[in-house]
């Protein structure tokens, strides 16, 4: 009878903030969707409200129209601001974005995958991580810093110029420079700095996918490619490409989408053909045109759906 009175007296008590959550527990235990909900409430909303809140708005404003008088914005529903994109200087300034975009990322897809492969087949792990420490290293830099350092770089006065002047090739730059389109007075000011800028800035983000979609092949799909009597280049045809396709279009969603919306690299290294960020800023910012601005935005939007789906139709996707 002590004992038990004694066993009373010093068992534990459950303070009332233990019970709380010990009930607390008991019922998300028995509710897991709602816990669920609970967990996906947050980012579901930032993305509900802020980005695709931010599109809706700005699809919105491309209906307005700007009063060509007062300069106010009038909030009446007109497709005057799309047509507005076809005319013939508005057009050129979509075709010229989506053709760099386009030359830009067949440029990185040519530079990446022979490294990419590399490192994913070939590299011991020292050098493996070397090459990603060389990969990444740009990426720490400042994006500004870099653009302003090409401008030198392919200056009349830069390295790019003296090394082909040493090489006695200087005729053949001035032959590329004069070609109509893409040259210019020197590099640092024509559609070929821009390029090269575009394809240094933007390679690491086709590196990267391309050597991760490598990495899932295994070795014995190639090896019983071999032992089937293909030989390297079926192989590579045959079930690296087809494999390593995910990784490419992961890489090129990124090479293709930034640079239809960049406009420091065209504002730096360009001259005045503009493109559509450039487009974007000036009648935002300089002609405070909003509608025509917003406009302009939805045709990388409308681009890239063209683009996701076109890759979503012929296989991309399906080894993700």
């Amino acid at each position: 009878m002590a004992d038990t009175q004694t066993s009373k007296l010093t068992a534990p008590s459950t303070s009332p903030r233990q019970k709380l959550q010990r009930d607390l527990s008991n019922f998300f235990y028995r509710h897991p969707r709602l816990v669920l909900a609970l967990l996906l409430a947050p980012p579901l909303l930032w993305l509900v409200v802020v980005y695709l809140g931010s599109l809706g708005t700005l699809l919105l404003q491309s209906f307005f129209r700007l009063d060509d008088f007062t300069g106010q914005v009038v909030r009446e529903f007109t497709l005057r601001n799309y047509a507005s994109l076809f005319e013939r200087a508005n057009l050129d300034i979509i075709l010229r974005t989506a053709g760099m975009a386009a030359a830009v990322t067949l440029a990185c897809v040519l530079l990446a995958f022979p490294l990419a492969y590399y490192m994913a087949r070939y590299a011991p792990p020292r050098t493996k991580a070397l090459l990603y420490l060389l990969v990444l290293l740009p990426l720490w830099s400042s994006y500004i810093v870099r653009v302003y350092s090409w401008k030198l770089i392919l200056a009349k006065e830069g390295v790019v110029t003296w090394f082909f002047e040493r090489l006695g090739l200087l005729w053949l730059l001035e032959a590329l420079l004069a070609l109509p389109g893409i040259g210019g007075p020197s590099l640092s000011v024509s559609t070929i700095g821009v390029f090269v800028a575009f394809v240094y800035v933007w390679l690491p983000y086709m590196i990267l996918p391309i050597e991760a979609a490598l990495e899932r092949i295994p070795p014995s799909m190639l090896e019983a490619s071999g032992d089937l009597g293909a030989r390297p280049r079926q192989t590579f045809r045959g079930v690296v490409l087809p494999l390593a396709l995910p990784g490419i279009v992961a890489g090129s969603i990124f090479t293709f989408s930034l640079t239809l919306g960049d406009f420091i690299i065209p504002g730096v290294l360009g001259n005045s053909s503009f493109y559509i960020g450039q487009a974007v800023l000036q009648h935002q910012g300089t002609a405070g045109n909003i509608p025509l601005a917003a406009a302009f935005t939805v045709v990388p939007i409308i681009i890239m759906a063209v683009y996701l789906l076109v890759a979503r139709r012929l296989g991309a996707f399906d080894a993700l």
